[in-house]
């Protein structure tokens, strides 16, 4: 059965979250399988994802990624992606791969 899984970028420009990226899939087939997908495709794919808004404060103000990493630690951080995953219409826990984008460079394997 066809699953959409997404590649997600969380792209930091001076310690700041201050975009998110996303392209979508619909994959059969494994896990491990589908995500080593995701991997290889990371670098091809973020020139062509769609661009979401990063989460801001009241002031417009974006969120430093030192915080971004203790929402990630505690299971948290798919809060913040919840745009994403409504405007790809996926299911509910989708398979994503999260990619940093820190300051123009792509952290991917």
């Amino acid at each position: 059965m066809n699953e959409t899984i997404l590649n997600i970028y969380l792209v930091i420009s001076n310690g700041l979250v201050a975009e998110f990226r996303a392209m979508a899939y619909e994959m059969e087939g494994g896990d491990d399988r589908k995500i080593e997908f995701l991997k290889s495709k990371a670098r091809e794919d973020f020139n062509n994802a769609y661009k979401f808004d990063a989460p801001a404060d009241k002031q417009g103000k974006f969120m430093s990624y030192n915080r971004f990493h203790k929402l990630e630690k505690r299971g948290m951080h798919f809060q913040l992606f919840e745009e994403i995953f409504s405007s790809f219409k996926v299911a509910e826990q989708p398979l994503v791969c999260v990619t940093p984008v820190v300051d123009g460079e792509i952290y991917s394997s």
